[in-house]
């Protein structure tokens, strides 16, 4: 989203943005692809740069409508990564210089099996049932490479 928006003029960004949250927060992919071909055949004249972009990213940013809806905010955003990030810069901060890289390294391990902890013991981000359900239900490929060479 934001790397079509910087590509967009001032001018309408306010009009394309409605447009692009429709898309990311389209019920299925079916809808996605609509919405997405309508926006581009508008745009594609007046902002060829953001509509480019914007045909790179539509399978990365769609790809999370194939899992149900109650997952597709958690796994589109990077709110997980940023907060983890965050924490570890705020650490990091404190020390400022680190006398070896293994000391980073011990810190940043400390940090993580301190985070993995508490998602294991705490509140659960995903309920996996639903999701395991989804996983085992789907048509299983019968063209699987079984050797290469």
């Amino acid at each position: 989203m934001r790397n079509i928006l910087d590509k967009t003029p001032k001018a309408l960004k306010e009009e394309l943005y409605p447009k692009l949250r429709a898309i990311l927060d389209a019920p299925d992919l079916q809808t996605a692809r609509l919405l997405f071909s309508k926006t581009v055949e508008t745009y594609q004249a007046k902002i060829p740069k953001a509509m480019e972009t914007l045909e790179n990213g539509f399978d990365d940013a769609t790809a999370v409508l194939m899992l149900p809806e109650k997952y597709r905010k958690r796994l589109r955003t990077t709110n997980a990564m940023e907060r983890l990030n965050q924490d570890i810069r705020r650490r990091e901060r404190v020390i400022r210089i680190f006398p070896n890289r293994d000391s980073l390294v011990r810190l940043i391990g400390a940090l993580l099996i301190e985070f993995d902890g508490k998602w294991a013991s705490g509140r659960r981000y995903f309920e996996m049932a639903e999701f395991d359900a989804l996983v085992n239900d789907r048509p299983k490929d019968s063209k699987k490479v079984t050797r290469i060479g």
